[in-house]
């Protein structure tokens, strides 16, 4: 029998280049949106939530706006129900006004397949009709499978297929960092 010597996780970005990459994304939402107006940020559950509530509070501190912050949970719109087990359904919650005719930016903490994304479009579109839909991620990771791309990334990481990109969040994990480790890590 082979013994196989388990590979320990890398820290790639630290909590304070998390703040910094929030921080340029906060930067970037403001320039591209004229000054986030008629603007609404949707976090996608788990991580993509507490990121969502940090850009709307950089925002906040940057321009004194106050951008709504929402959770759009997509359980039911995952095209891999029955390849994993049952899931607890989330909270989906609109900030007040609903998401018709406004620019709705969905947040997440690392864009892979494209496929999460994919189901977010699809419960958004059973909650209204956005002006514009973009997508804010803190990590893009490649190997998209769907032509899915993120309007603004905090970084690019590439990554092999059997790697796994893990981003922790005080808010969820207690800490701040994003971690890559291989298949046969713990």
């Amino acid at each position: 029998m082979a013994y196989r010597e388990a590979v320990q996780p890398k820290i790639i970005i630290t909590g304070a280049d998390l703040t910094r990459i929030v921080d340029r994304i906060a930067h970037q939402i403001l320039e591209k949106t004229d000054g986030a107006r008629d603007t609404i940020l949707l976090g996608v559950p788990t991580r993509g939530v507490p990121v969502a509530h940090r850009l709307a509070a950089r925002i906040r501190a940057f321009e004194g706006v106050e951008v709504p912050v929402g959770t759009l949970d997509i359980t039911l719109y995952r095209d891999d129900l029955r390849l994993r087990g049952a899931r607890a359904l989330g909270p989906t919650d609109l900030p007040p006004g609903g998401i018709d005719g406004r620019r709705v930016i969905l947040v997440d903490d690392v864009l892979f397949s494209g496929r999460t994304i994919r189901a977010a479009l699809d419960a958004l579109a059973d909650l209204g009709r956005p002006r514009i839909v973009q997508l804010a991620v803190l990590v893009d990771r490649g190997h998209r499978e769907l032509p899915i791309r993120a309007d603004y990334v905090g970084k690019n990481i590439p990554t092999a297929i059997d790697e796994s990109v893990r981003v922790m969040l005080t808010e969820t994990d207690g800490t701040d960092e994003v971690r890559i480790t291989g298949k046969d890590s713990a």
